[in-house]
């Protein structure tokens, strides 16, 4: 029994076919061993037409009772060995299958979580979804039926052989019949490879308005622009219908084609091998025999021209699956990486003067939403012109550029109210490595003040979270985020308006025991609340992006009226809230 799913490797990107190349060497041993399967089965096949056709011309025709037991004898051994060989090939097909499906999966899951944010920047959203879909079914589907394809030819050279020895023309005029008819089934798989290409475009559209719509439909109706949005679906629905409508077509003349030319094959030789027969060229058990070598054949022409179809739409959906996994990075890793600073480090922003002290908790205020944005982004790397890293006991200043980006999101973290909640047990949801105990996770969810959310829950910590949290209130989710956020205990601790969804009160005990969590540990409030403001040990006021004033809340409350207008207005947001 092999595990499933094993470990993926390096995908080789730079084009579909070599994507599907490189699959096939990662599990070129289930390939191989389903491909000996396939070709013995279809043999053995083959194989009993020539026993068949023994049988009649020494047991029948000959009289000879002994000879006739014999290739009924051999008949019936190769049945069995057909019967025997049928659970291996289900079995090998299926691991093809679930081998080159995960595989997949894995590489994609592994790319989007390398690229973050890039993803949704680059692609739409429909275009991710359709690649998690569609994309890795085709090329499931495509590895659960290749072994077919060498199975056949291998099939087609035992008939070869057995025909050419028994009548070298006749034998002859059918090999070159096969490959002839797999070559006039090339224009048709170009126009499918053409028409399913238009068609998943026009999926990964539709896809992207359907997720739009559903995300943005509450907001839709308040301005009146669910019909104009609607319209807008149907008539990519209608689109997407109508190109696979023109994909059916095209499949369906594949079908027919699958069926007719192998059909007319065996139209073909059954008239001429009756003539032969009749002119005593040929035996009844030889005309016997070639009939069965000609099914066999007809059987795998089709096979061949199945697994064409499949390659086609498998191709498709590579160059899709290797457009996710060649997107380069916005903020890639420095070709050369610095040695990172050890111990106590401050984090600065040189662009804003901001500087998150380490060992104390920074209020950053800002006047404009903007200006909040940016300082977070740069704080985070998540701008080129992102902050440094200032080792306290040498001075020495690192670029977080010039760091490995995953040893940044290891030392940084940046919680904003963007940051999705996803569907799964809480307990995973808050705790993704399930490296904390039940008593110190709930340390950190009474931190956030989640306590009653978890309380509430009907299972508790393995309550099931729906997408997005949707069952939860807007304070339920962002305090769940909160304590997502917390259980991390990163270096650096960068959160934008934590509490922002939540009353008054609640927002007091927040502020109350985030202060007492984050004790000692480098932490930034990039916020307005006077509330959690008054819990930090610093405060950085900014406006036009640039740092104008510093020191305790209480301080600059009191010394600067842009900081108190800017800290009370959103005091007074809060009370009216």
């Amino acid at each position: 029994m092999r595990d499933l799913p094993e470990p993926p490797g390096v995908p080789d990107h730079r084009s579909a076919d070599r994507y599907l190349l490189w699959l096939a060497r990662r599990q070129w041993g289930s390939l191989t061993w389903g491909s000996l399967i396939s070709g013995a089965y279809t043999s053995c096949g083959v194989l009993s037409a020539a026993a068949l056709g023994a049988a009649i011309d020494s047991g029948l025709t000959g009289g000879d009772t002994g000879d006739l037991l014999l290739w009924c004898g051999v008949l019936a051994a190769l049945t069995l060995v057909r019967v025997a060989l049928v659970p291996f090939h289900e079995r090998a097909t299926s691991f093809n299958w679930y081998a080159s499906a995960y595989r997949t999966v894995q590489a994609v899951t592994e790319r989007a979580v390398a690229l973050g944010p890039t993803l949704t920047r680059r692609l739409p959203s429909g275009e991710v979804v359709a690649v998690g879909t569609d994309d890795i079914d085709q090329i499931g589907e495509f590895f659960e039926d290749a072994v077919r394809g060498p199975g056949a030819v291998v099939s087609i050279a035992v008939a070869a052989a057995l025909m050419l020895a028994a009548h070298a023309v006749f034998g002859l005029a059918v090999l070159v019949a096969v490959p002839l008819i797999t070559v006039g089934m090339v224009p048709l798989l170009r126009a499918l490879s053409r028409r399913q290409t238009h068609q998943r475009d026009h999926q990964a559209e539709l896809t992207t308005i359907a997720g739009d719509l559903v995300a943005g439909l509450r907001v839709l109706r308040g301005v009146g622009g669910e019909r104009v949005f609607g319209r807008r679906y149907r008539d990519e629905s209608r689109r997407v219908r109508d190109a696979g409508v023109r994909v059916g077509w095209t499949e369906a003349c594949l079908q027919a084609a699958r069926t007719l030319l192998p059909g007319l094959l065996l139209v073909g030789v059954v008239w001429y091998g009756a003539r032969l027969a009749l002119e005593g060229a040929l035996t009844i058990g030889l005309l016997v025999a070639f009939y069965g070598y000609t099914r066999a054949l007809g059987e795998d022409v089709r096979h061949l021209m199945l697994v064409s179809s499949l390659y086609v739409s498998a191709r498709v959906a590579a160059g899709r699956i290797t457009g996710v996994l060649g997107l380069a990075h916005d903020h890639p890793d420095p070709a050369l990486p610095r040695l990172e600073p050890e111990g106590p480090c401050d984090l600065r922003d040189p662009v804003s003067g901001v500087t998150v002290t380490a060992g104390e908790s920074t209020g950053v205020v800002c006047a404009d939403p903007s200006d909040a944005t940016a300082v977070a982004a740069r704080l985070g790397r998540y701008r080129e012109d992102c902050a440094e890293l200032v080792e306290r006991s040498t001075g020495r200043t690192v670029s977080l550029r010039d760091l490995p980006l995953n040893r940044v999101r290891e030392r940084v973290l940046v919680a904003a109210n963007d940051a999705h909640l996803f569907s799964g047990r809480l307990r995973g949801e808050l705790d993704p490595g399930g490296d904390l105990s039940d008593a110190h996770l709930a340390r950190i969810v009474r931190a956030a003040h989640a306590d009653d959310v978890v309380e509430r829950s009907p299972l508790g910590w393995d309550t099931v979270l729906a997408e997005r949290g949707r069952e939860h209130s807007g304070g339920e989710q962002q305090r769940l985020r909160l304590a997502r956020a917390l259980a991390a205990a990163p270096e650096v601790l960068v959160l934008v308006e934590p509490a922002s969804a939540v009353d008054v009160h609640t927002e007091g005990v927040v502020a109350q025991r985030l202060a007492e969590q984050r004790r000692g540990r480098t932490t930034a409030l990039v916020t307005t609340s006077p509330l959690l403001l008054a819990r930090t040990d610093r405060v950085c006021l900014v406006r036009g992006g640039r740092v104008v004033a510093e020191g305790t809340h209480h301080a600059l409350l009191a010394s600067n009226p842009d900081y108190a207008a800017t800290v009370l207005r959103s005091a007074a947001v809060e009370e009216g809230r």
